[in-house]
């Protein structure tokens, strides 16, 4: 554990990992405005980035943060969207379009299929190789 200084509001706390650096209260506060806009969405879908982020107190960072988790998704018909992180299209969650996603997901798989464990040939010097004792 590290001691850090909270990006909220500066106090020292033991930074455990993870994304976010701050302390547990303003993590606590984060969660509350997190539930808000998820509420807010919930009752307005039509809703722009900047009507959520003004109605909600909450940095349009922050919002396209929570997108790029996928902790807040959109309909295919809501306005917001964001960038695919690969190629640019707009996509209403995560970090890669469904294209971006295929191309990843298939050369991982070629690459897996390629480096496949091959085990070693035995080797004749190794069949007749065993452990010897000396007589005394």
């Amino acid at each position: 554990m590290e001691v850090k200084n909270c990006r909220g509001c500066g106090r020292l706390f033991n930074y455990i990992g993870g994304g976010y650096m701050l302390c547990s209260v303003c993590m606590e506060e984060l969660d509350k405005k997190f539930k808000t806009v998820k509420e807010y969405i919930k009752e307005h879908p039509k809703a722009t980035m900047h009507e959520i982020s003004e109605q909600n107190e909450v940095t349009i960072p922050q919002l396209e943060r929570w997108i790029r988790e996928e902790r807040l998704t959109f309909a295919d018909d809501s306005p917001i969207g964001i960038e695919c992180e690969n190629c640019g299209a707009t996509i209403k969650s995560g970090r890669f379009c469904a294209k971006c996603k295929d191309t990843v997901a298939k050369g991982l798989g070629s690459l897996y299929k390629e480096s496949a464990y091959i085990p070693p040939k035995a080797n004749k010097d190794k069949e007749k190789a065993r452990m010897r004792f000396l007589d005394n």
